[in-house]
This record gives C-alpha cells, sequence and structure tokens, in this order.
C-alpha cells in the first residue's frame, strides 16, 4: 500500500470516528431539545402554577373518608342530620350524631376544641383555636360577620363575602348562606356501606348477628343482611353488580363479534386464499377504515344513530375488532405450512374441509390468543365506551365524578374495575391454558 492510500485511510477513519462522535453528541442534544420543547408547548410552569393542591389533598381524603353533615334552614329554624348530606343517608327521627348535643342551643363538636354553635335568630357562632369565635348571622340573602374585627386580613382558609361564607379547618367545614348553615364533619372509612339506618341491623355486629337473637321477625339475621347489603340504597350495590356485568357483555359480544365477522374477511385478504388482487384490495382497506377510526369516536356515532345503550358500546367495539383481527387474522393465514393442506387435500377433502382441517388447526393458537388479549384488554375499553353510551360501569363512575361529591363512591368504582379487569386477565389466562396449552 502507498503512502497515499495510507493517508486516504487514514482521513477516511479520522472522518468515520468524526461523524459518530457528531451522532453521539446528536442524540441527546435532539432528545433535551425535545423535552425543552415539551416544557414549553405544554406550558408546564404554568401547569405547576395552576395546580390546585389544597382540592387534591380534599379529594384523596375524600376518597377514604365520609362526612356527615348537619344542616340548619335559616328561613324555618328546622335542623336535619344526615350522611352525606343524602336523604337515603339521613338519621331517623329523633336521633342525631353523638357529637351534636343540646335542644334549643345546639352545639356540634368538630374535635380538636372546635365548635360551632347555633343560636336563635339565625346567628352562628365556629369557635376557632388560635383565631377566635366567628360570628355570622344570616338576614335574607345577606350574611354579616366578625371576620374583619379579628383579622386585618382574611385567611386563606375563610372565603367570605356577604352572600357566602365557607370555613375549612381540620376538623371539618362550616358553611352560611341566607337559607342554611351547614356544618361537615369528616371521619375515616365508608359509612353506611353495608346497611343504612333503615334497616334493623345498623349497629350490630358480626358476632351478634350470627348468635344473637334475630332482629327482625319475619326474615333470619344472615338472609336479612344480605338483603339489605344488596338493595343498599346509597351504596347500590345491586345496580353495580348488573353494571359490571353490562360492562363485561359489552366487551365479550364485541370482541368475539368481531372474531367472527374478521375470521372469513381474513381469507378475502389472504394472497394464498383469494386470487383476486381487487377483492384483496377492497378488503384490505376496509380493515384500514374500520381499524382506523378510533372505538371512541364510533360509540359517538353510533349513538347518534341507534340511541345510547350497551349494545351501542359493544358495536363499537365489534366495528373497531373487525378491522384489527382482519389484518392479524389475514397475516397468520399468509404464513400456514402447505404440506398440512396438502395431507388433506390428499384425502379427497373439498376446498371448506381443507379449510377446516388443513388451515384453521395451524392458525388457531394464534388466532384465540389474539381474541382473548383483545378481550381483556376491551373490558377496560368498555369502561370508557359505556360512559358515553350510557351503560355498564363507566356511566356510574361518571355520574359519581360529575357530582362532585361523593369521592368515596368514585374510590370504589374504580376499585371494583381494577378488580374486574384483574378477574378478566386471570380469566383470559386460564381460557388460554385451557384452549390452547401451556408449556411446563
Amino acid at each position: 500500500m502507498t503512502a497515499i492510500d495510507l493517508a486516504t485511510a487514514k482521513t477516511d477513519a479520522q472522518n468515520a470516528f468524526a461523524m459518530k462522535r457528531m451522532k453521539a453528541l446528536a442524540v441527546p442534544v435532539i432528545i433535551l431539545a425535545y423535552f425543552a420543547y415539551v416544557f414549553v408547548a405544554f406550558d408546564i410552569a404554568g401547569l405547576a402554577k395552576r395546580a390546585n393542591w389544597d382540592n387534591a389533598i380534599t379529594l384523596a381524603s375524600d376518597s377514604w373518608s365520609y362526612k356527615t353533615h348537619v344542616t340548619r334552614s335559616n328561613k324555618t329554624g328546622e335542623m336535619r342530620y344526615a350522611v352525606e348530606g343524602e336523604r337515603k343517608g339521613a338519621y331517623p327521627e329523633g336521633t342525631r350524631p353523638d357529637w351534636v348535643t343540646g335542644s334549643d342551643l345546639i352545639v356540634a363538636d368538630l374535635g380538636g376544641d372546635t365548635i360551632v354553635r347555633f343560636l336563635p335568630e339565625q346567628r352562628t357562632e365556629i369557635v376557632v383555636p388560635g383565631f377566635g369565635v366567628i360570628t355570622a348571622q344570616a338576614v335574607g340573602r345577606q350574611i354579616t360577620t366578625n371576620i374583619a374585627e379579628l383579622a386585618e386580613e382574611t385567611p386563606a382558609w375563610i372565603n367570605a363575602s356577604n352572600r357566602r361564607v365557607a370555613i375549612t379547618m381540620p376538623e371539618g367545614r362550616v358553611t352560611i348562606t341566607g337559607s342554611k348553615t351547614e356544618v361537615f364533619n369528616y371521619f375515616p372509612g365508608w359509612e353506611l356501606f353495608w346497611v343504612t339506618f333503615a334497616s334493623p341491623y345498623y349497629g350490630h355486629g358480626v358476632g351478634e348477628l350470627l348468635f344473637g337473637p334475630q332482629l327482625d321477625p319475619e326474615r333470619g339475621n344472615i338472609a336479612g343482611v344480605v338483603s339489605d347489603f344488596w338493595n343498599n340504597p346509597m351504596w347500590r350495590h345491586k345496580d353495580i353488580a348488573w353494571a359490571i356485568g353490562e360492562t363485561i357483555l359489552m366487551a365479550f359480544l364485541g370482541t368475539f363479534g368481531g372474531a367472527i365477522l374478521a375470521l372469513p374477511l381474513a381469507f378475502m385478504a389472504a394472497k394464498r386464499f383469494s386470487p383476486y388482487m381487487a377483492l384483496r384490495a377492497t378488503t384490505r382497506r376496509l380493515f384500514d377504515f374500520v381499524r382506523g377510526v378510533d372505538a371512541l369516536i364510533w360509540t359517538v356515532v353510533l349513538a347518534r344513530a341507534f340511541g345510547p345503550g350497551p349494545l351501542t358500546g359493544a358495536l363499537a367495539i365489534l366495528i373497531t375488532d373487525t378491522g384489527t383481527f382482519g389484518k392479524t387474522f389475514s397475516e397468520a393465514l399468509e404464513n400456514v405450512d402447505q404440506k398440512q393442506i396438502d395431507g388433506v387435500e390428499s384425502t379427497g377433502a373439498k376446498p371448506l374441509q381443507r379449510y377446516r382441517f388443513g388451515v384453521i388447526p395451524q392458525v388457531a393458537p394464534v388466532l384465540l390468543a389474539q381474541i382473548l388479549y383483545f378481550l381483556e384488554s376491551n373490558t377496560r375499553s368498555a369502561t370508557i365506551i359505556g360512559a358515553i353510551t350510557g351503560g355498564g360501569i363507566g356511566l356510574m363512575l361518571t355520574q359519581a365524578i360529575q357530582t362532585q361529591k361523593d369521592w368515596e363512591e368514585v374510590a370504589y368504582y374504580i376499585t371494583l374495575i381494577v378488580v374486574m379487569v384483574m378477574f378478566m386477565d386471570w380469566f383470559s389466562g386460564w381460557l388460554r391454558g385451557r384452549l390452547i396449552g401451556r408449556k411446563d
């Protein structure tokens, strides 16, 4: 090799190393530039400033606690006591929470030396340790307070105007308007989850129900508890069970309906089984069209056409899965072993019999694996679709979120959805093992 060739080779090597160094430097620079773009385009800094962490903490605490409402009508003076403020959670006549005392002067002890007194003439006193005694009076639609006398600047935990006063303390909340004065006291747990106040079994322990006297003369303790739990008007266990069944049914009908439609169409799209190019191209474009539109879009379209309901959600899943299954099934059909087909043909089998005994057994494991995976995935999708079409657990979850009131119910529904998905995961795995078999 001449000196010129060695110099050229050295130059080329140096250029190659320089190019690699540039690429090694360019990749992290591009990634950092992308993240910088995301930071600016999505306004991450503004999002952090707008985030209301107090609301986040409140929502998180509401998911594992409940609040009891003590409400006085500022028009009639009537007192009401209810869990979550619901009529179905109202205390029976003549009863009230044990932290509310008095007859002429109603006193609510929220704990931590925080006390609320319901005074005559629509007046209210709130004793706040370390701040003082806040007095408020409702006259018509106007609210007058002494907050300005207690502090030069209104604290952040007090939201006061001449129409509404809201005081949020660690022990509870007080809201005063022209129509009512309401006290919220928080407690851990999901109150009335098993039975409500209307049930004769409320407040009785498991041992008393199992071994104690019969509390309802018309039914046994166990049967009565089960019946009252199933028909609980606050937590709606019966409605939830029906909604979960609707969600699973939507996923089941949509998944298997799409698979049944996709299988014959997949033969039309596979080159080995469809010699006509126009037919193959038309079928493949059909697959592209139906799976190119997301199931949520099909849900909106079908809901306008057929009205809301779980069947609309099942049709939306069916349409989308038909395109996806058609593509995957046709690709599986392209890779079947011709020898097995020839062996079946040698026995004198007709074309349909060749497909049945020579093709389907080869692709069945792939087809079943895809179907069962989509069944599990569509169970999650059916939750969101149900919120749009008006069916399933998704609708109940959306309604609970929209009310912005009972976040413990939201937590309950989310827990059930997670359990449902875990069950479908286990069930699809078990069924896959039974149908396809497992390797040791």
